[in-house]
């Protein structure tokens, strides 16, 4: 394949739409440039805090493309986006979400097979997506929706044997099974992104190549300044880390809303509208909070630079 991907920050991606609920292309572009503006190293695309599972083929398709041509060799792209159920269609999604020029395609691991298949259905499976598409670089998404299927160590280096992956978006959430992991995939091309925020340092220190989580929507710099910066100052690194752990805990807020409304105060020009939740149900008092994060957030960034 020839292609490597970088380690750091790679965020997984919102689509704005409009106060109708339509694809907002020149807001999806403008978001595009502010990731890129925070100093992230990649952009992961059509994924589930896309809204992927709400969105047409052609959407997922557009939304590709226009992350792809905005980011413009910048930094690299990589997609998600096949959420059919039948592995026909899922090579129809494949294949034309690849086109896009992305630099790999992100397989969810929910996909290849159901929640009561085996792992060796989930391995032929993933055989036939591979043959579909012989010259596509693959990554690994853990995706909660609409069931959660976690690679175990064996199963990766299964899949780093066809020498067809390149990421995986690490969502187990245990620092022992991360370690594992990295134990397994250490000296290959297959390289790990946790997705949790708490564990985040430790996971470095373990050998993990960067994060690729939903809080990189609210204050990417922060993640950013650690990638780069926690092997040279540490105890710097610790207290990032602390903030980090701690804002963390507000995942589950109201996202992908409250992640849209946080960008707004960045003073990007995107809507609350969301296809997954209504902006409506918005509280007050979650507005203060995300409020109170970027303040936080952004005096805690002025104080690193």
């Amino acid at each position: 394949m020839g292609k490597t991907i970088v380690g750091g920050v790679w965020p997984t991606m919102l689509t704005p739409f409009t106060e109708t609920g339509a694809l907002d292309e020149h807001s999806l572009e403008q978001v595009v440039d502010w990731y890129i503006d925070q100093g992230v190293h990649g952009l992961f695309a059509v994924c589930n805090s896309s809204e992927m599972f709400k969105l047409s083929l052609e959407e997922r398709v557009r939304v590709a493309e226009i992350t792809v041509r905005r980011a413009d060799g910048r930094v690299p792209v990589i997609a998600s986006g096949h959420i059919s159920e039948h592995m026909e269609d899922q090579i129809e999604e494949i294949t034309r979400i690849s086109a896009t020029g992305i630099d790999a395609f992100v397989l969810l691991s929910n996909r290849p097979a159901a929640v009561n298949e085996s792992e060796d259905i989930w391995k032929g499976n993933v055989e036939r997506l591979l043959e579909a598409v012989p010259d596509v670089p693959f990554g690994l998404y853990e995706c909660p929706v609409p069931y959660k299927r976690l690679m175990n160590p064996a199963l990766l280096q299964w899949c780093e044997s066809t020498g067809r992956f390149l990421f995986l978006k690490d969502t187990c959430c245990n620092l022992d099974e991360i370690g594992a992991r990295l134990e397994a995939l250490r000296g290959t091309g297959l390289q790990l992104f946790n997705a949790n925020a708490a564990m985040l340092l430790e996971s470095l220190k373990l050998g993990a190549a960067g994060f690729s989580g939903i809080m990189s929507n609210h204050h990417p710099a922060l993640y950013v300044w650690l990638l780069e910066n926690w092997r040279t100052q540490p105890e710097a690194a610790e207290r990032v880390q602390n903030f980090l752990g701690i804002a963390s805990g507000m995942e589950g807020l109201y996202y992908p809303v409250d992640a849209k409304y946080s960008m707004q105060l960045a003073g990007l020009p995107l809507t609350l509208t969301t296809r997954v939740k209504d902006a409506a149900g918005f509280q007050p008092h979650q507005r203060i909070i995300v409020e109170q994060l970027k303040k936080y957030s952004d005096e805690l960034l002025k104080e690193l630079l």
